[in-house]
């Protein structure tokens, strides 16, 4: 049985259209899409923001980072329930929900007065980075099989909403006056969260009033347990730990650059912002282009080639930099092979990492509907909770790492061992698989859904 035969249809596909697509597959797309890419920027709007906050309630570092780790945490941990939910009773009225829901502390957020209310609303406007695992959930339940890599890629394109603020952020902030309009309208930094709080109201009733009624529910009528029980599989963890790779340390370094660009290359904030945005563009808009080719090579050959990718450059990366001192006997001494990456090399390497991470995203969630399709939700919802978990966890271990060995560089050597893991344990799958089968698999990765299939490989027992 196909991943398209056990999907519930309510709408005959439409006549005529290559692909196949239901009506109102397109509008669900382009709405969700738009959708996410406004939740994904209110989710990190602090990292603009940081900067007149720390000003105004004289924040220190460690303060300000605060801010935007909680929300990142937020961000995270309700991805799983939220994508069970929108699987049980229909991704619009999830989706309308929350961003009905994040306007009021997006609101809040502009009249904080103390950094404890700013602690306490910043968790609260996390709620936002969840609504990635809805999308995916109501994507998928509309899109057929074999485009699903592409949809899905379109959709979390919206990872792009990280560098909105970046961009409109300080001319709106420079923009506005301090005192606002109209007397109940905000200047200065909190203009954004008010702008936000009205944007993701219009989005609200546009995702209600503009989507398909009749929504598509793959979960309507199961029990809850029966839709945990995928998640007792070893490859969903394993589909968690690629995801950490490519959008975890995604999360992580859009953080983290800046700052790298400023201590190391000793680079202006504003030209370490984009320089940052060289990373954060190819690592976002080329997810569609990784899900069109996973449709068609098979998501497993793009993580390989992902992986190595990433393993090359961050292998150059986290390479400190140094020479060879030799000593003659006379004596003196003779300086060979040095070693330095200039910030032009360093901004390439960056970039291919980035393109590398913008086409694995959309090969892991190629993975999901291929091996669950009844459960996009919930598998969806977990894998993308601990990816964006590694977005909370990895700056720390960033810091830890180059204060232990007082080299920047560490930084990617931290990526490097995560990165490595993931392939190996990915590798260590492939070939247990591939030994079980007949010889004649030695070189195909991807399954074809035949009951030749090994019944390990189908089930997803390892």
């Amino acid at each position: 049985m196909t991943a398209t035969e056990t999907a519930p249809a309510t709408e005959p596909p439409a006549e005529g259209h290559g692909w196949n697509l239901r009506p109102g597959a397109v509008r669900v797309l382009v709405i969700s899409t738009v959708g996410f890419t406004l939740m994904f920027a209110v989710w990190l709007m602090f990292g603009v923001l940081g900067i007149p906050i720390r000003k105004e309630f004289g924040l220190s570092d460690v303060q300000l980072s605060w801010i935007t780790a909680v929300a990142v945490l937020n961000g995270a941990i309700w991805r799983l329930p939220a994508g069970i939910l929108a699987d049980r009773v229909g991704g619009r009225l999830v989706m309308t929900v929350m961003l009905a829901a994040t306007a009021v502390p997006a609101f809040l957020v502009s009249t904080a007065d103390n950094y404890v209310q700013l602690l306490i609303y910043a968790f609260l406007v996390g709620l936002a980075g969840n609504a990635f695992s809805v999308g995916i959930a109501w994507t998928s339940a509309w899109w057929p099989f074999q485009h699903q890599g592409f949809a899905l890629g379109v959709f979390g394109a919206g990872n792009v909403g990280a560098s909105v603020t970046k961009f409109i952020g300080p001319a709106l902030i420079a923009a506005v006056p301090a005192a606002g309009f109209l007397g109940f309208i905000p200047g200065g930094w909190r203009f954004i969260p008010f702008l936000y709080m009205v944007l993701l109201l219009i989005m609200a009733a546009v995702t209600w009033f503009g989507s398909p009624r009749h929504d598509i529910v793959p979960g309507q009528g199961r029990s809850l347990a029966s839709m945990l029980r995928p998640l007792k599989q070893m490859r969903v963890w394993r589909f968690s730990l690629y995801y950490v790779v490519v959008f975890g340390a995604y999360v992580a370094l859009a953080a983290w650059l800046p700052k790298y660009y400023v201590d190391v290359y000793d680079q202006s904030l504003s030209h370490a912002a984009l320089l940052t945005a060289l990373f954060i563009f190819p690592a976002s808009l080329l997810r569609p282009v990784g899900g069109w080719i996973s449709d068609r090579v098979g998501a497993r050959r793009v993580m390989y080639a992902t992986f190595g990718v990433m393993l090359v450059a961050t292998g150059i990366l986290m390479m400190p930099y140094g020479y060879i001192v030799i000593e003659r006997n006379d004596g003196t001494t003779n300086e060979i092979l040095p070693w330095t990456v200039g910030v032009g090399m360093f901004t390439l390497l960056v970039f291919i990492t980035g393109c590398a991470m913008g086409i694995g995203k959309a090969a892991v969630y190629k993975h999901i509907p291929e091996y669950f399709p009844k459960d996009v939700g919930a598998v969806g919802g977990l894998v993308g909770s601990i990816g964006a978990l590694g977005g909370f966890f990895l700056p720390p271990m960033f810091a830890y790492a180059t204060a232990w060995t007082g080299a920047p560089q560490a930084t990617f050597g931290v990526l490097f061992l995560v990165t490595l893991w993931a392939a190996l344990w990915m590798h260590w799958t492939v070939v247990k698989v591939l030994h079980r089968a007949s010889p004649d698999l030695t070189n195909k990765f991807e399954h074809d859904y035949s009951p030749q299939m090994p019944a390990d490989e189908m089930t997803g027992v390892k």
